[in-house]
């Protein structure tokens, strides 16, 4: 049954998946609502701007190449320390 969600809780999971990065399925989830519903709203407020959705996959594949760096210099950082121990 179809049942009427609150602007204010709306306005929440929008910000939460904006600002925050939480997941569209597990914003919708925990607030009862349809992902489908989220997914609505969200092409609804997408004009000109890119997609809420492609930013925050972007910003999930900047944070794993970030991590990755930071390991490749530790190693590198490491053989260079080993290397000149010798």
């Amino acid at each position: 049954m179809f049942k009427p969600i609150v602007k204010e809780i709306r306005e929440q999971i929008l910000f939460r998946i904006k600002n925050e990065g939480v997941p569209v399925a597990k914003a919708a989830q925990e607030a009862g609502v349809g992902s489908q519903t989220v997914y609505g709203w969200l092409s609804q407020e997408a004009v000109k701007a890119p997609s809420v959705l492609e930013i925050n996959r972007l910003k999930r594949e900047n944070e794993g190449l970030y991590q990755l760096i930071g390991k490749i210099t530790s190693e590198l950082s490491k053989l260079k320390k080993g290397n000149l121990l010798k």
